[in-house]
């Protein structure tokens, strides 16, 4: 139950004729677009009355109250349904209805089905509790027209502090709302511009490594030595594409992630003989780790990598040399907690301070921007990564810094809670030349809409004794089940046309229960929805490894015996 006192014991009154004030005092009461320009000090968040009713109507205040062109409401929760008992012309003029249209209503009439669910929820929670609460929500007017209502709602009480009234300001924000848009649209081109700048310069230079070395190992085919090195730096230009690629996932938040339940501090401790020998003598790695520690969901991979770039900016950002600290910690103080726009109850943190250079805020508001960076040689992606990392693992990024003074940069991830499944791994991978199954090997069919992928792994699996079948589609690799013996489909997920590699893989398990799985794909499988006939469908991450194809499929279409049927 909701107490009758409703203001805190911190407020300040502000005693007038006939009512008390609780000001304001700089504390915002929600996210809404504030007409003042700040959170406002002096004006009531909440008031108390000694006369209620609308029976004095002869006096400046109400005057005031009509001339203004703020509209305003009052509602009375002591009523059913909270209704509407009193609008004044502003109102009439913003909405389009009339006085009788309103009265006796509850305010909800101006949503539509448009309107923000979440943004409603917060009005009636903040009713329930007799507080304050300012918003921006979309209503719509009598004639259907949309407009964005900023809007506030306050209480008032009796002098025994009892709810009478809400009542509530309201400003057409329609305007702004839309400039806000059209800004956002503008630097998410510019930041879309900007990213593909970065990933075509950065590509085009692996590329041509990669071609042109291989270039070189055609024309030497007579010098097997010049022809493997070769080869060879064509194959670790390619390697960096993939990492790159990797970063590119992990800023879009779409990497493969395989959280585990795992203590931080045990992650750092087991890591920091690598991060040691990465940073170098003349930096001096200390540990400050708070014992206790709870777990947390996190990839253990992609934490170290994101752990590692980190350090790696707090090394470069002291060239002649300095302290680095990790420490962790748990925050479970709830304005905390809200300030970094979380909803979780505690998190672990793990906060990496340097003694370095520090960045100014114009600096620091870009530093997870991708291809952004301050430094000579680089791709600016590392603190992009580490961001697109965090957020997926429904934590938060913060970075604290100031010039001269050394950076803060801490990670929050939210505390494991009850028994949080272990996430399967990938596997431990298959030797460095998978051995080429024995006997009839069966049927394989490759679905790509890409030939040359199509293509190379068909080879490679004929190459291994599998006889193998092409599809470019879905709907092809069906036509053709109906009179291929196959003993295994092996499909891309993502592809062009009516039936992705999902939908084709379910219609497989359903239609041949004895034909086996398998799937590829570029993107994180934790952004997949398998359909319910495949949640334990193995999924290879693209690109991969020919020797892990090799033993997925060995794995799920075991070698026959010649002669076996």
């Amino acid at each position: 139950m909701v107490s009758a006192d409703p203001h805190d014991k911190d407020d300040e009154l502000v005693p007038a004729q006939g009512s008390t004030g609780v000001k304001a005092a700089g504390e915002l009461d929600g996210s809404s677009y504030n007409p003042m320009g700040n959170p406002g000090k002096e004006h009531w968040k909440s008031t108390y009355i000694d006369a209620p009713g609308f029976g004095e109507q002869n006096n400046i205040f109400f005057a005031a109250v009509e001339m203004t062109r703020m509209p305003m409401v009052v509602t009375d929760p002591r009523q059913d349904d909270n209704p509407i008992v009193f609008v004044n012309g502003a109102f009439l003029d913003l909405t389009g209805y009339s006085e009788d249209e309103v009265l006796g209503r509850n305010c909800r009439f101006l949503q539509g089905a448009d309107t923000d669910q979440d943004t409603v929820a917060e009005i009636r929670a903040a009713l329930a509790e007799h507080k304050a609460v300012a918003v921006d929500i979309l209503n719509f007017k009598k004639d259907g027209t949309r407009f964005w209502n900023g809007l506030f709602i306050g209480p008032v009480f009796d002098r025994e502090g009892q709810l009478l009234y809400f009542f509530a300001s309201q400003l057409d924000i329609t305007s702004r709302r839309i400039m806000q848009m059209s800004t956002t649209q503008a630097q998410k081109m510019e930041a879309i511009g900007q990213l593909t700048a970065g990933l075509a310069h950065d590509f085009n230079n692996l590329l041509q490594v990669a071609i042109g070395n291989q270039e070189i190992a055609l024309k030497s085919l007579g010098n097997p030595n010049l022809t493997e090195k070769m080869l060879a730096k064509s194959q670790a230009a390619l390697q960096k594409a993939t990492k790159l690629t990797q970063q590119l996932l992990a800023f879009a938040r779409k990497q493969r992630l395989e959280p585990r339940r795992v203590n931080l501090n045990s992650l750092v401790i087991e890591f920091s003989e690598i991060l040691l020998s990465t940073l170098g003598e003349r930096i001096d790695l200390r540990l400050d780790l708070q014992p206790a520690l709870p777990a947390c969901m996190v990839d253990p991979h992609q934490f170290e990598v994101a752990l590692l770039n980190t350090l790696i900016n707090a090394r470069d950002a002291m060239p002649k040399g300095g302290t680095i600290t990790i420490g962790t910690s748990i925050l479970s103080e709830r304005k905390k907690i809200e300030a970094q726009r979380l909803i979780g109850e505690q998190y672990v943190v793990i906060c990496i301070t340097d003694e370095g250079e520090g960045m100014s805020r114009d600096v620091v508001e870009r530093a997870t921007e991708p291809f952004f960076t301050t430094k000579g040689p680089g791709t600016g992606l590392g603190l992009a990564m580490v961001h697109g990392f965090v957020e997926q693992s429904h934590g938060r990024l913060a970075i604290e810094s100031e010039v001269g003074k050394g950076t803060h940069v801490k990670m929050l991830f939210p505390v494991a809670t009850g028994e949080n499944a272990v996430a399967a791994g990938n596997s431990n991978g298959a030797d460095d030349d998978a051995a080429a199954p024995s006997g009839e090997a069966g049927c394989v069919m490759i679905v790509d809409d890409n030939p040359d992928v199509r293509e190379m792994s068909s080879a490679y699996l004929a190459s291994l004794g599998y006889r193998t079948i092409e599809a470019d589609s879905g709907e092809a690799a069906l036509d053709l089940l109906k009179d291929a013996p196959v003993d295994l489909v092996f499909s891309d997920v993502i592809m062009p046309g009516g039936m992705n590699g999902l939908q084709l893989l379910d219609e497989v398990r359903r239609n041949y229960p004895g034909v086996a799985t398998l799937a590829a794909t570029g993107y994180s499988e934790n952004l997949l929805e398998k359909p319910a006939s495949a949640k334990d469908l193995k999924i290879l991450p693209k690109p991969f490894k020919l020797n892990d194809l090799a033993e997925a499929v060995a794995r799920l279409l075991p070698a026959r015996r010649v002669g076996n049927t």
